[in-house]
């Protein structure tokens, strides 16, 4: 790991075109539908909260890799 990419990781990078807001979009939705999934699938408890946070934590993660475009 480099001082650039940790630099680029920490520094904000709004939507350059409409190409990365409907990406962004897309991914939000399907992250919820798979959410909505869980909870409406897995027994309620400490292992369903932990599904849902890695969904929206796979959200963030793939937001992220659009953002920085793959840096």
């Amino acid at each position: 790991m480099e001082r650039e990419q940790i630099e680029n990781w920490f520094t904000h990078h709004p939507p350059k075109d409409m190409t990365a807001i409907n990406a962004y979009h897309a991914i939000r939705e399907a992250g919820k539908a798979f959410a909505y999934t869980i909870l409406e699938h897995a027994p309620a408890g400490a292992d369903q909260t932990a599904a849902i946070r890695k969904v929206r934590e796979a959200v963030m993660t793939a937001n992220a890799a659009i953002a920085c475009e793959g840096k």
